[in-house]
This record gives structure tokens, C-alpha cells and sequence, in this order.
């Protein structure tokens, strides 16, 4: 196989063919199944366009693809089901609860959802099958305190429950994924004590910016693209604020996102910032399957970060065993080869980079043959359905962790299931 590293776009298919036969490399990416597991489609090796991160190598890189678009999709109901998942616990030491929700207050729901509801004190406990203002609430202060719900939706579920989970774990605090008062107060602590958690921004240039472009299903007609870009400033601004889109409408009942323009406001949550500093220095990345998370380590083994993730397929397992980051690399290109694929047909197409790119915006190459960590062009998958065998994060978890680890960090994967609950290995 081979992968290209080029720093502009060409413009047409001899100019492309040119930088191919000067600029490539033999290596080999993360070939998927062609054959058939729920969720699973083909994938190739992404090209290294241009990277703006001071930790990226230009040594010849080993990359693997995200699946094509229709590997990514979930209907809502599979999301939903995906949500209840609780297999992740059976990975950890779950304590019971420690507090019963108090059966005089009204059942919160999604629909009630807005900034003011948001911004007031929760109502304690959260756990279990609910949603509206208190989750919504609990989601932005863990996204805030660096142990990641995931995309920010108002529904509790299996990734705001494991977050919690490994934040009590860290902290001493009876580990059970319930948010108890003890563990509000301290995530309050954490989150550096905000006073809104939604709050009104004013937009800026950058903000509002486009191109915004329709994303075609076929992959020759996104090769002729200019970039993966967003294709609507809702889709970019809910990126942004790490929430569904649906959430940021919610919020914003009688705005039209699409037509906002430099200088408006808009209600949204006061999330971590995408070039935020970090007081620790990760030692090492350690990677669950079965848990469905990724967990930066300091030196002493402290846990610094915890993020959902999407790994292996049964067809395509994740790996076990200790690696390490060989390259990191920002605004990835995509090669599609098909013949790496199934040995069909067609033609091999250069895809640019891009949110919508199907590796996302960032790529960590590890020192594993085929395999690597990445973002995704649809965040609200993560950790509801299997990957390739790679590591799959939504765009600002797997951003802010490759500005954040270093070339040549250890990589050690665990708890590797075979995708019908069976613990494999530690």
C-alpha cells in the first residue's frame, strides 16, 4: 500500500499522479471487513495533507482510515438503544448508589430543556434513564472538568454514567456513576466553578465562516471536493460547542443557526476551549475496549482525562498489548484504495481533509501496524457502534489529545471483548 504526503490540494488527476509517484511511500493502513458485522463497512489509509501541530513527525507515517459514510450511521433508535448500553460495567468495580431520587419532584424532560433550566441547581441524584436540565447541566460541567460525556445531548446514559464513574474513581469518591451530592459538589470544584454552564456568546468572524458545502454520498464526487467541510454553520457551531445539533436549537427556540452572522449571540454551553491549557503532562494512553474509553495517565499513573471511544469490530479487533504514538497529524488526508478493500473494481481517490473526512480532523498514528487514533464525522455515534480496529473519538475529544500527548507516548490496550460481552483479556 502506499500513502502520499502532500501539503496542497491538487487541482486535477495528472498533477495528482505526479505528487503520487514522487512523494509515496510503502506502508501499510487499516484494511476493514468487507464481510459483514453490524455497523461495519470498508476503510483505507488517510494521507497526511498539512499538520499545525508542533508534535507532528514528517517521517513516513503508517494510517488508517475511518469506514465510509454509511458505516457511521445510526438511526435514532439504535442510537437510543446504544445509549442504555451498560456492558461497559461489567469492566469495573460499580458501587451501589448512594442516594434515591426524591419521588416528590417532577420527572425532568428533554423537551423542558433551556438555558435558564439549565443554568439552575440540578436536581440530585442523576442517573439511570432520564434527561432535560440536570443532564444537560452534569454533561457541560464533565466536559469542563475534562472526563467527557461524549457529545453533549441532555440524555444520560452509558457514556455521562462512565465518565462519572472514573471521575468519583480519581477522586476518592464512592464510585458508583450516580451523580450524588458529594460528587456534584466536587465536580463544581473541578469545573472551576462556573457560575452559568449556558451562557450567551457573541459570535465572531471565525465563528460564522464557511465554506459550507453538501457532502455527496459518493466517494468519487467528494474527491472533486475542495474540503470535508461543515455543511451548515448549525453543524459547525454545535462542533464547537461539543453538543447535537438538536440540543443547540433547543436552546435557541426562536433563532434560525443558519443565518446567524458575525456579531449575534447565541445560548450555549460554556465548554473547554479548543486550545486549552493543561497543568499535567500525559505519560501514557491507556485504552479500553470493553470500557469504551481512552485515559491519558501522568507519570504517576494518576488519571488526567478520560474520553469515549469507539474501537474494534469482531471482525476487525482492536489490538492488545503496549505501542506508542509514532506521528500526529492534523487536517488528514484520505486515500481510498479499493482494491485493498475486497480487490473490486474502481478507482483510487485522494479525499481532502476536513471535519467530514472520515478519519476527522486529526490522526495519531500508532506504532501498530493498521492502527491509530482518530476523530470522526459523526460524533454521535462514539461509542454506540465498533470501529476498524482503530480508536474513534468525536472531533474535539481526539483534537484536544493530540495537542495535548507527544510523539512517542506509550499506548496500551485492555479489556478487549469479541463484541458478545466476553472478556477476553486485560
Amino acid at each position: 500500500m502506499k500513502i502520499y504526503l502532500s501539503k496542497t490540494r491538487p487541482d486535477h488527476i495528472a498533477a495528482r499522479l505526479w505528487l503520487f509517484l514522487v512523494l509515496s511511500v510503502v506502508l501499510s493502513g487499516c484494511v476493514v471487513s468487507t464481510g459483514n458485522t453490524s455497523n461495519t463497512a470498508n476503510t483505507n489509509v488517510p494521507v497526511n495533507a498539512e499538520s499545525s501541530n508542533t508534535n507532528a513527525s514528517n517521517s513516513e507515517t503508517q494510517n488508517n482510515v475511518a469506514p465510509l459514510g454509511d458505516d457511521e450511521t445510526l438511526t435514532p433508535d439504535q442510537i437510543e438503544n446504544g445509549r442504555m448500553d451498560m456492558s461497559w460495567t461489567k469492566y469495573v468495580q460499580l458501587a451501589q448508589p448512594t442516594e434515591q431520587p426524591n419521588p416528590a419532584l417532577k420527572k425532568e424532560k428533554w423537551n423542558g430543556i433551556s438555558a435558564d433550566g439549565a443554568n439552575r441547581q440540578p436536581q440530585l441524584p442523576v442517573s439511570g434513564d432520564v434527561e432535560g436540565n440536570s443532564v444537560l447541566h452534569v454533561q457541560i460541567l464533565l466536559d469542563r472538568a475534562d472526563f467527557s460525556p461524549g457529545i453533549i445531548d441532555g440524555k444520560w446514559g452509558k457514556n455521562s454514567e462512565n465518565a462519572v464513574y472514573w471521575l468519583q474513581n480519581r477522586e476518592g469518591l464512592t464510585a458508583s456513576g450516580q451523580v450524588d451530592h458529594a460528587t456534584y459538589q466536587r465536580l463544581v470544584e473541578l469545573a472551576g466553578n462556573p457560575g452559568e454552564v449556558v451562557g450567551k456568546t457573541q459570535l465572531t468572524d471565525k465563528d460564522v465562516s464557511g465554506p459550507f458545502v453538501k457532502i455527496p454520498s459518493d466517494i468519487y464526487a467528494k474527491a472533486k471536493l475542495d474540503c470535508m467541510c461543515y455543511e451548515s454553520l448549525k453543524e459547525k457551531l454545535a462542533e464547537k460547542f461539543h453538543v447535537s445539533p438538536e440540543l443547540l436549537e433547543k436552546l435557541n427556540p426562536k433563532i434560525k443557526i443558519d443565518d446567524l452572522k458575525a456579531g449575534d449571540t447565541l445560548a450555549a454551553p460554556d465548554v473547554r476551549t479548543e486550545n486549552q491549557e493543561h497543568s499535567g503532562k500525559i505519560a501514557r494512553l491507556e485504552i479500553s475496549d470493553g470500557g469504551h474509553y481512552v485515559h491519558a495517565l501522568d507519570e504517576q499513573g494518576r488519571l488526567l482525562a478520560h474520553y469515549p471511544s469507539t474501537l474494534g469490530s469482531d471482525y476487525n479487533p482492536s489490538p492488545t498489548g503496549d505501542y506508542k504514538i509514532d506521528s500526529i497529524t492534523e487536517k488528514p488526508w484520505w486515500h481510498y484504495q479499493p482494491a485493498l478493500l475486497d480487490g473490486g473494481g474502481g478507482a483510487n481517490a485522494m479525499i481532502p481533509p476536513g471535519p467530514n473526512n472520515a478519519v476527522g480532523v486529526i490522526w495519531m498514528d500508532l506504532s501498530k501496524p493498521h492502527y491509530g487514533i482518530h476523530g470522526t464525522s459523526s460524533p454521535q455515534t462514539i461509542g454506540y457502534v465498533t470501529s476498524h480496529g482503530c480508536v474513534r473519538l468525536t472531533n474535539w475529544d481526539a483534537l484536544e489529545l493530540g495537542r495535548w500527548v507527544t510523539k512517542g507516548t506509550p499506548v496500551s490496550f485492555r479489556d478487549t471483548t469479541d463484541r458478545s460481552g466476553k472478556k477476553e483479556a486485560d
